[in-house]
Order: C-alpha cells, then sequence, then structure tokens
C-alpha cells in the first residue's frame, strides 16, 4: 500500500516497514516523557491540598513554556475562586461537575471547556456534588481577583512547583518528589 503525504510525497506503509520502531536516538536535548499509568492516584499524598477540601494532582510543570497540566479535585460545594486568565485554559471533567457564576451552562461529567484569554469567573461546585475531578491545561497565570476585576494574587506554573515541593516534603515523598512531573 502506498500512501501519499505532505506536498505529494510517497510513503512506504506495507506492514513490515510500518511495525519498525524509529532506528534512530532521539534529539540530544529531547526530555523524557511523562507518562503516569494511574493519573487518578490511589495514593493520597500525591494530592496536593490548595485549600480546605480543594487539592490538585500535577502531571505535567512545564517550566519551559509556563503552562501547567493537572487534576483538580474537589469535595465541598462552594465557590473556590473568582479569576481571569491571560491566555486559554481547557479543561476536561472527568467526575461530578462545576459552573461558573457568570454563565448559564453547567459542565457535567465527559464535557470538555475553553476558556477564552482575558475572561474572569467565578468557579462553583453546587450542593450535592460529592466529588468533581477535572482535568485542566492552564496556560501563563491564574489571577485572582475581587467583584470588580483587582488582582489579589496569582498562581502560575513556579507557584505550583514551590507548592508540590513543599506538600511532597511534608508527606514524606520528598521535595524532589515534583522532579519527574517538571519540563
Amino acid at each position: 500500500m502506498l500512501m501519499q503525504g505532505i506536498q505529494g510525497r510517497n510513503f512506504d506503509t506495507d506492514r513490515e516497514q510500518a511495525i519498525q520502531p524509529y532506528r534512530h536516538p532521539m534529539p540530544t536535548d529531547c526530555l523524557p516523557e511523562i507518562v503516569i499509568p494511574n493519573a487518578i492516584p490511589q495514593d493520597e499524598r500525591l494530592w496536593v491540598p490548595q485549600q480546605e477540601n480543594v487539592w490538585f494532582r500535577p502531571l505535567c510543570l512545564s517550566a519551559s513554556h509556563g503552562y501547567w497540566t493537572s487534576l483538580l479535585r474537589v469535595r465541598k460545594s462552594g465557590v473556590l475562586s473568582r479569576h481571569r486568565h491571560p491566555q486559554p485554559v481547557h479543561g476536561w471533567v472527568l467526575r461530578g461537575s462545576w459552573r461558573y457564576l457568570e454563565h448559564d451552562w453547567v459542565a457535567t461529567e465527559g464535557a470538555y471547556v475553553c476558556e477564552t484569554p482575558g475572561e474572569t469567573h467565578t468557579l462553583i461546585v453546587e450542593d450535592g456534588v460529592e466529588e468533581m475531578i477535572t482535568y485542566f491545561q492552564v496556560n501563563g497565570a491564574m489571577i485572582y481577583v475581587d467583584p470588580d476585576g483587582k488582582a489579589m494574587g496569582y498562581d502560575d506554573v513556579f507557584t505550583k512547583i514551590e507548592l508540590c515541593r513543599q506538600h511532597y516534603e511534608e508527606a514524606g515523598l520528598g521535595a524532589d518528589f515534583v522532579s519527574q512531573f517538571i519540563r
């Protein structure tokens, strides 16, 4: 079988060639992949507390590109935070549900949400939601604001890394435990 590729190039895709791994070394400066078999961990020490009944589980902390991916877990109802994003945020709801006070939609289990740059919103978990877990990719920062938009604080990949270091040290895993997630 012959497959036509980019700019009309032909790529041989017979079975024997297709099942061969790449034969050359990876680039010298290429960092290793991050593979996390159980992203939703059984070991509670892997969840980093943010506030009472709110944790995050780091998956990738990209210090080189200024973003982080994590699971956010909430086991309480109420307002989590009001914040603004200077860059897009992507979310995928794995368990439970949540919404923003500023919108009329609810992000339910299985939903994908793309938050556009510049938007300010207030995340709330409704009564009756026992546990919410959402995968988030946060690019840039989360700027915490009051109802009028005045900045009250922020999180970025570096504050997340430091929070992980402190928690993992206190949890007995060692401060360097976070290094496996940093790229």
